[in-house]
């Protein structure tokens, strides 16, 4: 039960993380049109992957958490002045405490199981 539980939070972290891809491409796309919807989706894929994921080149126990902080408020936040203000809410409600699901010691285990 706590493995599948586990598994769960942790599929739902990656959902989350393809959430913040789009919100980006939506803000962008809202802003000035598709051009700027796919840089901003790259930006988010490009700084979660050197600054944020499992295995970031340049994170750190300190340098993850801000840029998941930066890159969840910063979706949130553009979700919020496209016109969605209540995706925009939830979006950073359940980013905040998926987030500390995925901080629990049964959950970590999983998440470095393999690496």
């Amino acid at each position: 039960m706590t493995r599948t539980l586990g598994w769960l939070v942790l599929a739902t972290v990656f959902a989350l993380e393809l959430a913040a891809v789009a919100a980006a491409a939506l803000w962008g796309r809202w802003q000035a049109g598709w051009w700027l919807g796919l840089v901003a989706a790259g930006a988010v894929v490009v700084v979660w992957g050197l600054f944020a994921s499992p295995r970031a080149p340049w994170g750190s126990p300190v340098v993850r958490p801000v840029v998941k902080v930066l890159v969840f408020g910063l979706a949130a936040f553009g979700l919020w002045v496209a016109g969605h203000p209540v995706a925009a809410v939830l979006l950073a409600a359940i980013a905040a405490a998926v987030h500390a699901l995925a901080a629990l010691p049964f959950v970590r285990t999983l998440a470095n199981a393999d690496g």
